[in-house]
C-alpha cells in the first residue's frame, strides 16, 4: 500500500494555491480571440461566461522587466531562459507566473528546496501582474489570468469534481496532506478563485495540468466549492476539529468514546 501511495502521490500532487488574493482591477480586456502568437495578443482576452482569461496590458512590461531583473534574473536568467538553479519561463503564460509570485512561492527563499512552500507574497498583486506581463512579452502564450464567474457556478457539481480530481491529495476537507519524497499538497483554505483556476490550468509543481479534461464551467464549479464550502464550512456538530477529516475525527471518537466506555465499565466492575 505504501508503494501504491507513493506512485499515486507523485503523479497527482495538487499544490493548489493558497495565500492572499490577486487583484484584477489593473487588467484590461479587449475584444479579440487571444492566443499565443505575437505580442499584440498580449492585450486580448478569451474564454466564456464561466471564466474569462485576461492578459496583463503591455504598459506593465517596463515595470515588470525591472522587477524581474531585481528578483528573478539571478536564478531564471536575464532573459528568463532558465539556469541550473531554476527553469525556463519563456512561453509559460502569465497565469503561471502570476500564480507563483502572488502565492509567495517566488521569489524562492531556498531554490534548492524540493517544493516551494506558500509564504507571504514578497511582491504586491500589481507587481505580480507586471512580472507576468514582462515574461509573457518574451514569448506570448496561454494561459492568461483567469477571471472566474463564481456566482453562476454549480457547487454540487463542483463538490463531485473536487472529490474525483482533488481530494486524493488535498483531502476532502481541503486541508492538504503530506505526500511522497518530501512533497505535500497544501491547504486550499486561503485560495482565491483566481489562484484555484490558475493552479488547475497551469499544473504548478507536480500537480497535473487540467487543460483539456475540465471545461471552464467545471473549473468554475470546483472554484465555487473550494471558496464557498471548504473555506466557509458548516459545522453543525459544533467542533470542526481543525477540519482535517475522518482520521482526526476517528481518533477523537476512539479517545473519548472508547475511553468513556472503559471508565464506565471499570466503575460498574468496582461496584459489583
Amino acid at each position: 500500500m505504501a508503494r501504491i501511495r507513493r506512485v499515486f502521490s507523485s503523479r497527482f500532487l495538487l499544490p493548489g494555491a493558497v495565500v492572499a488574493g490577486v487583484a484584477l482591477g489593473g487588467l484590461v480586456a479587449f475584444s479579440g480571440t487571444g492566443g499565443a502568437q505575437g505580442l499584440d495578443q498580449a492585450t486580448h482576452s478569451y474564454g466564456n461566461a464561466a471564466i474569462t482569461y485576461v492578459f496583463p496590458p503591455r504598459s506593465y512590461i517596463p515595470a515588470g522587466q525591472a522587477l524581474f531583473d531585481t528578483f528573478c534574473a539571478s536564478c531564471h536568467g536575464a532573459q528568463a531562459e532558465g539556469t541550473s538553479r531554476a527553469p525556463n519561463l519563456v512561453g509559460v503564460g502569465p497565469g503561471t507566473v502570476d500564480f507563483w509570485v502572488s502565492t509567495g512561492r517566488m521569489p524562492a527563499e531556498n531554490p534548492n528546496a524540493i517544493q516551494a512552500p506558500r509564504k507571504p507574497a514578497r511582491l504586491s498583486d500589481q507587481e505580480a501582474l507586471e512580472v507576468a506581463a514582462y515574461v509573457n512579452s518574451l514569448d506570448p502564450a496561454r494561459p492568461a489570468i483567469p477571471r472566474v464567474n463564481i456566482k453562476d457556478a454549480n457547487v454540487a457539481i463542483g463538490a463531485d469534481l473536487f472529490s474525483l480530481n482533488c481530494a486524493a491529495c488535498h483531502t476532502i476537507t481541503g486541508a492538504g496532506d503530506e505526500l511522497a519524497f518530501g512533497t505535500f499538497a497544501p491547504s486550499l483554505r486561503a485560495a482565491t478563485p483566481t489562484q484555484v483556476a490558475e493552479a488547475i490550468r497551469t499544473g504548478p509543481g507536480n500537480m497535473p495540468r487540467f487543460s483539456g479534461n475540465l471545461t471552464n464551467s467545471q473549473v468554475a464549479d470546483i472554484d465555487a466549492y473550494v471558496t464557498e464550502y471548504i473555506q466557509h464550512p458548516s459545522n453543525p456538530g459544533g467542533f470542526a476539529l481543525g477540519g482535517v477529516g475522518p482520521v482526526a475525527e476517528g481518533f477523537v471518537a476512539l479517545l473519548f468514546g472508547v475511553g468513556l466506555l472503559a471508565l464506565v465499565g471499570f466503575w460498574i466492575g468496582e461496584r459489583s
